[in-house]
């Protein structure tokens, strides 16, 4: 799985909904996620976390999905209706508003005059050139020419031809389960908030080293044909909440491809999370918290649900459709 599709992040959400959404709101993805006519609800990779009186809920996102993947799961809609407020990677404010995927492309600009062909090896030149002239269509409908890439960094172009893909799949950010759940947040007048900022998610991306991000670019040339099977796979696992599928095809292979990448995307933003998570069960009362973030986020050992576990809290999975041992 290249690199770009496993940082489907809520800023790349995000960055698709500029380019394809202009004005849309999560109410608009709440309005767009109808069911299927013949629907089975996502097996939901939700946990409860506990302690003596108040709970978090932890449920991995999605963050760009189809419209048969709604309506959700009852454990989903339990866990919503228990809670009294919603968290998310970013705020539901930050992420609808336009200036966010403008600042990360901002800071992907390239200023000291250089071209994007200048930094890459010429036969990686002559792989984007290729895919340039047989995708123009696709990046028009992103507003963009090929030329366009030139001026950015490796990172940000690797994305863009993502994007351009995904959304050739029918993978919509409008319909990201981040988006629905704020958009019900909204109408529910429950109070969200966000574990970080987006300036601290375009930071991770921009603060890759020069060869992870030309293999970012290299894998995002070459998923070709193959990237949609790749794609629609990890999306079938996340449906089927098949925990040791995503493992393995998201989490473990990030960790042996792009060891320092995984640290900083992943290991140190986890541990960075512990603390507000925490406080969250430490507050006087007994209101109930559903956090929501990206599912590779709550898996294995580096997972927010096992570092929450080690510290002493009552994990339960909430899974009424899972099969019990």
């Amino acid at each position: 799985m290249p690199i770009a599709r496993r940082l489907a992040t809520p800023l790349l959400a995000a960055t698709l909904a500029m380019f394809l959404l202009p004005g849309a709101s999560a109410r608009d993805a709440d309005q767009a996620a109808r069911p299927a006519a013949a629907h089975t609800a996502p097996v939901p990779l939700l946990w409860k976390v506990s302690d003596d009186d108040n709970a978090l809920y932890l449920l991995g996102s999605f963050h760009l999905l189809l419209p048969g993947d709604y309506p959700l799961s009852t454990d989903v809609d339990l866990a919503f209706a228990d809670a009294e407020k919603v968290l998310f990677e970013l705020s539901p404010e930050e992420m609808a508003s336009p200036q966010l995927g403008l600042q990360m492309a901002q800071a992907a600009m390239r200023t000291d005059g250089t071209t994007l062909d200048s930094q890459l090896p010429p036969e990686l030149a002559q792989k984007l050139a290729a895919w340039g002239e047989a995708n123009a269509p696709q990046l028009a409908r992103l507003g963009m020419a090929p030329a366009t890439l030139q001026v950015f960094e490796p990172w940000f172009a690797g994305l863009m031809i993502t994007i351009s893909q995904l959304t050739g799949y029918g993978l919509d950010p409008a319909l990201g389960l981040d988006a629905h759940i704020a958009a019900r947040a909204g109408t529910a007048q429950k109070p969200t908030a966000g574990l970080e900022s987006g300036a601290q998610q375009i930071a991770f991306l921009d603060g890759m080293g020069a060869d992870e991000q030309l293999q970012m670019l290299s894998d995002a040339i070459d998923q070709g044909a193959a990237g949609r099977d790749e794609m629609m796979a990890l999306h079938a696992a996340w449906r089927a909440g098949d925990i040791d599928l995503m493992l393995r095809e998201m989490v473990a292979e990030m960790r042996k491809e792009y060891p320092e990448l995984y640290r900083v995307i992943n290991v140190e933003r986890n541990d960075a999370w512990l603390p507000k998570l925490e406080q969250r069960l430490r507050e006087d009362g007994d209101d109930d918290t559903l956090v929501v973030v990206g599912a590779m986020h709550l898996l294995g050992e580096d997972g927010v649900v096992e570092k929450l576990r080690a510290r002493g809290y009552q994990v339960e999975r909430v899974c009424s459709a899972c099969v019990q041992p």
